[in-house]
């Protein structure tokens, strides 16, 4: 079934493998996947093949400064009808909710993706109302240069499982698209492939993944370096590395394995933590969130097989 994800999102997306995997490790982690890139590069086209692949609910937010809270969630409101308080749930109760240019909100409205994101979970007027299961937010975002853009908060990011970049395609690649999409547009042909009930028992297996100690350890070291380099001021959380050991079970599930190996670290590590550090003032200078995730990689000894 897994497979058939590739496949199906391949039709349209060319060349992009490596981020369809990563789109598929966010599912089985039951994590949110944020598409960073410059305008025009297929970050709204990945997440839409990607949720036509599932069979389940689908809605779709495109955030603008206006966009307020209760857009997303929805409201409490008085029917006069009836004089009584009501619920109208907003457009986040599906299980893949895309947002376009989340960071085009301002902060209050993207303060309210929050609970949403960590607890799976909407409080309206006092009730907690649960999200459907699964639920995975897939938002995209323009670069912070761009105009009328605003940060988001470390605290958001730190919810976001992977951040994904997907760049400009190779001149081949590239021709290979126009002659794809000349005549019809193939996300049109997308079809669903696999049913909410069977992305259960497949996360259900994911964390059956075996994480030996000496891989926990590994994982850790690479943690600990990001909370004491000398360019990073936040260094990856608690919930950092919670989302490491998931991330790289679902990796290992993927590729067919039922243990975790120290490449699942390895190629996990830029797209999982490079998000979720923030640099000092000499860092922001010197350096990139990138740059330092693969210095404390490289430096950080991974588990050997013992001959």
């Amino acid at each position: 079934m897994l497979k058939k994800i590739k496949e199906n999102v391949s039709k349209v997306m060319i060349d992009k493998e490596k981020e369809i995997e990563l789109m598929i490790i966010a599912l089985l982690s039951d994590g949110h996947v944020l598409l960073e890139d410059v305008p025009g590069t297929g970050k709204t086209t990945m997440a839409k093949c990607f949720a036509k692949s599932i069979d389940g609910s689908f809605n779709r937010l495109q955030f603008t400064p206006d966009t307020l809270p209760s857009d997303i969630v929805g409201q409490e409101y008085f029917d006069v009808k009836t004089s009584e308080f009501k619920v109208r749930r907003g457009p986040v109760f599906n299980n893949v909710l895309l947002i376009d240019e989340i960071n085009r909100a301002v902060p209050r409205t993207q303060s309210a993706l929050l609970e949403l994101m960590e607890e799976k979970s909407v409080t309206l007027g006092g009730v907690t109302y649960h999200l459907p299961k699964p639920f995975i937010v897939i938002a995209t975002q323009n670069p912070f240069d761009s105009i009328g853009t605003f940060p988001l908060p470390d605290a958001q990011l730190d919810r976001f499982l992977l951040t994904i970049k997907q760049g400009y395609p190779s001149p081949e690649k590239e021709k290979i698209m126009l002659k794809r999409f000349r005549l019809s547009n193939p996300l049109e042909s997308i079809n669903s492939i696999i049913a909410i009930e069977d992305i259960l028992d497949l996360k259900k297996d994911v964390k059956e993944v075996i994480v030996s100690e000496d891989i926990e350890d590994y994982l850790l070291d690479i943690i600990l370096e990001t909370r004491r380099h000398q360019f990073v001021d936040i260094g990856v959380s608690p919930r950092g590395s919670l989302a490491y050991m998931r991330a790289i079970q679902s990796r290992a599930y993927l590729y067919g394995r039922s243990f975790c190996t120290p490449d699942d670290v390895k190629q996990l590590a830029q797209p999982l933590l490079a998000h979720r550090i923030s640099l000092n003032v000499e860092g922001e200078v010197k350096t990139t969130k990138e740059n330092v995730i693969q210095e404390i990689h490289d430096k950080t000894s991974a588990p050997v097989e013992a001959s």
